[in-house]
């Protein structure tokens, strides 16, 4: 199975060296082929010319992850989709452990996260995002969900909204099968828990979790979280 990598970028260019260098390591390590692209949304920074210096490819698209994350699934041609985030690295052989855990009546998944940064707290966020995931079958985008193209065809691709897309795009796809759940974390940067604080970051999340499950409108909730 070859396997496509889409990025929704948009204002990353702090991060983009970082995850740049992440890219090219990983193709010199990968013993596989796979096909990469960065879905900019619009970014009014230098985000889009830095991607196209390292020599790596781009489109553009509407703003926001559901609506990149779906223009770069569409400009791909891989049998399996790893969605991951601008400030997010794969564990080392994050590929070949993809394509083993696709295994028959398994076309999704993704893995567990470990939160970087300086508070001690962001451990135990981290721990309790993986084991809420393993319990409920719903994954996040800081988790590099990955699921094959016919699975992502099948549930439409994700729902076009302004937030909760993973949530949302995961209980389609626990209608199709059980999510594989890799252990070897990928690590996602604390940016936003540091900015923000963390237990102020931690009450905000569960308020919009509680909210969508009552059926707010992901534009509000949207509006909340910025």
């Amino acid at each position: 199975m070859k396997i496509a990598i889409v990025v929704p970028v948009f204002n990353e260019a702090l991060t983009l060296p970082r995850l740049i260098a992440h890219v090219a390591a990983l193709n010199e390590t990968a013993s596989q082929d796979f096909e990469l692209v960065f879905v900019d949304g619009g970014s009014t920074d230098n985000t889009a010319a830095l991607i196209q210096n390292a020599g790596l490819r781009i489109v553009n698209s509407a703003k926001g992850r559901a609506w990149q994350m779906n223009a770069g699934a569409i400009k791909t041609t891989g049998d399996v989709l790893l969605f991951l985030h601008a400030d997010t690295q794969l564990p080392v052989n994050a590929l070949e452990q993809i394509q083993s855990n696709l295994v028959e009546n398994v076309c999704w998944g993704r893995f567990d996260v470990r939160i970087e940064g300086k508070p001690w707290m962001l451990r135990v966020v981290s721990r309790m995002m993986n084991w809420r995931s393993h319990l409920t079958g719903i994954a996040t985008g800081d988790q590099a969900m990955f699921m094959t193209r016919a699975a992502f065809q099948a549930i439409g691709s994700f729902p076009e909204q302004a937030l909760m897309e993973d949530i949302e795009a995961s209980r389609r796809l626990r209608q199709l099968s059980r999510p594989a759940c890799i252990s070897s974390p990928v690590v996602t940067s604390g940016r936003r828990w540091e900015t923000r604080g963390v237990w102020k970051t931690i009450f905000l999340m569960w308020r919009l979790r509680w909210a969508y499950w009552r059926g707010q409108n992901p534009k509000q909730l949207a509006e909340l979280y910025a």
